[in-house]
């Protein structure tokens, strides 16, 4: 009987939601490769018109930009890989090389929306560059603050793995308004909302209520990106001064 017992068990089919369910055990790897297929969709599409054969061609940090980007895209699915296998060290350890990593890019991306917006204004004779320089400033300020209390809360498991999604999403923007569908920016903010919307109904399927993090975060984020997308539309007198001190 005990053996019959166990053969039961053995074959039970693994369950979807709950606890050690799929959901719970596959969502953040699963994520980390719908992160690098919609930066692959969305800057496939204009890569080479716009960085590879761009004419006029674009300041040399962008490239540097592209290239620290991609690395990051590249890390966060070894990093959720290595803790789906259960190499929580290995984990670990390369975490100390993310945090440069992600230090590099803050400085690099703030530095390339500044660079961007005078080669837009001043090559390309944009209207609008310093009205949209808001839109990669915030997006840096996002990324700083959730990366920054991911390093800080390394070693507490379900908080870390959650803002390094949330600033992993929020890094999404680009890409995706670079997807027909989706086609600007500003739909694009909505669409990282949905995304990180998605961790609050893996949380309900998996423990059947949203993390503290979801809850506080999520609220706030939408509310931030329907004020950097009304500061924008309206090229906001304030905002345009900041910029242009910033383009100077």
């Amino acid at each position: 009987m005990a053996s019959a017992s166990s053969t039961a068990v053995a074959h039970r089919p693994l369950a979807i939601s709950g606890r050690n369910g799929l959901i719970d055990r596959y969502f953040y790897f699963a994520m980390s490769l719908l992160s690098a297929a919609l930066v692959l969709d969305g800057f496939g599409r204009t890569v080479d018109h716009r960085l590879f054969h761009a004419a006029p061609p674009r300041p040399g940090l962008l490239w540097f930009h592209a290239a620290t980007f991609s690395s990051w895209v590249i890390f966060y699915i070894l990093q959720s890989l290595l803790v789906r296998t259960r190499n929580v060290k290995v984990h670990r350890l390369l975490g100390w090389f993310g945090a440069a990593l992600g230090t590099t890019m803050i400085v690099l991306g703030t530095a390339t929306g500044i660079v961007m917006a005078q080669f837009e204004t001043l090559t390309l004779h944009k209207s609008g560059a310093n009205a949209f320089l808001i839109v990669p400033i915030f997006d840096m300020l996002a990324f700083t603050l959730f990366f920054g209390l991911a390093v800080l809360w390394r070693k507490k498991p379900e908080l870390h793995r959650r803002l390094i999604f949330i600033a992993t999403c929020g890094l999404l923007v680009a890409a995706l308004a670079r997807i027909p569908l989706i086609g600007d920016h500003f739909p694009a903010y909505y669409a990282v909302d949905a995304l990180i919307f998605l961790g609050v109904l893996r949380d309900l399927l998996v423990a059947r209520r949203a993390h503290k993090v979801y809850l506080v975060s999520l609220p706030i984020l939408i509310a931030c990106h329907i004020f950097v997308v009304h500061t924008v539309v309206n090229a906001s007198a304030w905002w345009l001064k900041i910029a242009a001190w910033l383009v100077s």
